[in-house]
């Protein structure tokens, strides 16, 4: 815990896996085939909340889906990237066209595909019910699970720690 509070500073760029972070990581169909899924308002807020205390957000998905595409739009995130199946070749080369070091980048994922892209970032956090080589690997579980918080609780981590009195900020 010591060693991601340390770090929060810095924090320039959150990335974001989708499903079973931003979402419970259920895959909803209709009765048409039209997918859907469930995202958290307090993981939205938390979203709204990091950029007002200038902290970029970034969807990294391996899925491809309208769900995500409009629940960025909603959220004014600029930088969405679906249907990827290296993450960590596509987040080295994100962060060096980006000009980011990797202590200014974090990154929330659940798990195994997220493995390998969570070591190019500096700080690493999962959801409480992440897959157990993710929860091993990252230093700090967060206490919500994914789609139900996750989202909201580590940027209000990095909000308390910078002393941003996050209380009264306009969503």
């Amino acid at each position: 815990m010591q060693q991601v509070l340390e770090k929060l500073d810095m924090i320039r760029y959150l990335i974001l896996d989708v499903d079973g972070t931003m979402t419970d990581g259920g895959v909803y169909l209709d009765s048409r085939g039209e997918e859907m899924k469930k995202f958290s308002i307090k993981d939205g807020a938390g979203i709204l909340l990091a950029r007002q205390a200038g902290i970029e957000t970034v969807i990294l998905t391996g899925r491809e889906s309208m769900c995500v595409s409009r629940r960025a739009k909603e959220l004014g995130i600029r930088e969405v990237f679906q249907n990827i199946k290296d993450k960590k070749e596509f987040l080295v080369r994100f962060l060096e066209e980006k000009k980011i070091a990797p202590e200014e980048a974090a990154y929330i994922g659940d798990d195994l595909n997220d493995l390998e892209a969570m070591k190019c970032v500096g700080t690493a956090v999962c959801p409480q019910d992440a897959a157990k080589q993710i929860k091993a690997f990252c230093p700090f579980v967060l206490s919500s699970k994914g789609g139900e918080g996750a989202v909201r609780e580590f940027v209000e981590m990095i909000l308390k720690k910078r002393g941003i009195q996050y209380e009264g900020l306009v969503l």
